[in-house]
């Protein structure tokens, strides 16, 4: 009976060290989840915070503290009544007057705004009709300043050969020539003497004068001209070639015991209306040329060398 006791108590001392040992587990556990859940609602805690530091407030409601005598149907007051009472205590301070929901403050009544109004949109391209006349052109604006040259272009291809022109013009040849005869000799007197011919061999468009004497220029430019006369036996000949009123070159020969023939020629630039002749010397000492009716002795000749439009 004894040994039945001792084991009794034996394995109740055994399941009462096996129970506290559950309990201090379980209250090691326990303590282990509220850890958790206390960091848990931390986390929440700060969470809330920020959300509410991150709203706006609402600067017209009136804190729950603030209020006076709260009644005892205050969660089941009217939205109007709360605004209506909010007014009333905020009359006198700076406030919004556009917020919704409230009257026009009497400050403002006497102002007359235009009521709102909502306009219905209406689909223009429903509505397009024809299209107008074009404007009138509008004035030319000023001209902006020049751009930089730019790069040449390339090369275009060549283009169909053109119609022919109209002729032109034909070249204008100018000529003037002469030559002329004397078959009478001719002596010196007191006086000068302007050498006349009597015969005419040339005498393009009648530029040489046979009544005068004298070649008349009618084409300016560069003359030829050359004397040829036949010596008198024993007399001097002594003559002149005259541009205008001027002496130009002589024709000299010495008094010989033979007739001999003599000549001279030059160049001159002549304008329109000079005159060219030969003039006999007067007779200071014996002066003549010979000729006779059966042979030409004495001639005069000239011509147009270039005219002045070609020079």
């Amino acid at each position: 009976m004894s040994q039945k006791v001792s084991t009794y108590f034996k394995s109740f001392n055994i399941l009462r060290s096996a129970r506290t040992a559950t309990v201090w587990h379980r209250n090691q556990t326990d303590i282990f989840h509220c850890g958790e859940i206390t960091a848990k609602m931390t986390t929440i805690c700060v969470w809330a915070l920020l959300v509410l530091l991150a709203c706006p407030v609402d600067p017209f409601r009136t804190l729950y503290n603030d209020r006076k005598d709260p009644g005892p149907n205050q969660d089941q007051t009217d939205p109007k009544d709360y605004h209506q009472d909010a007014r009333r205590r905020e009359e006198g301070k700076c406030r919004r007057c556009c917020d919704p929901g409230e009257d026009t403050p009497h400050q403002y009544s006497s102002q007359n705004y235009p009521p709102y109004q909502i306009v219905p949109q209406i689909n223009i391209t429903l509505l397009k009709g024809e299209k107008g006349d074009i404007g009138d052109r509008g004035p030319y604006g000023k001209s902006g300043r020049a751009g930089q040259m730019g790069p040449p272009g390339h090369t275009g291809m060549k283009g169909s050969k053109g119609s022919m022109g109209l002729p032109g013009e034909s070249c204008k040849s100018y000529f003037a020539a002469f030559s002329v005869a004397r078959k009478k000799g001719l002596h010196s007197n007191d006086y000068y003497q302007t050498l006349v011919f009597d015969t005419e061999l040339v005498n393009l468009y009648g530029h040489f004068n046979m009544f005068t004497g004298k070649f008349y220029c009618y084409v300016p430019g560069i003359y030829y001209f050359s004397l040829n006369v036949h010596t008198w036996n024993q007399k001097e000949t002594y003559l002149h070639v005259m541009h205008n009123e001027r002496e130009v070159v002589i024709l000299y020969a010495q008094p010989s015991d033979r007739s001999i023939m003599q000549s001279q020629s030059l160049m001159l630039e002549l304008e329109r209306d000079d005159q060219v002749w030969v003039r006999l010397f007067k007779g200071e000492r014996e002066n003549a040329i010979f000729s006779d009716d059966f042979d030409t002795y004495i001639t005069f000749n000239g011509h147009l060398i270039k005219s002045k439009n070609e020079l």
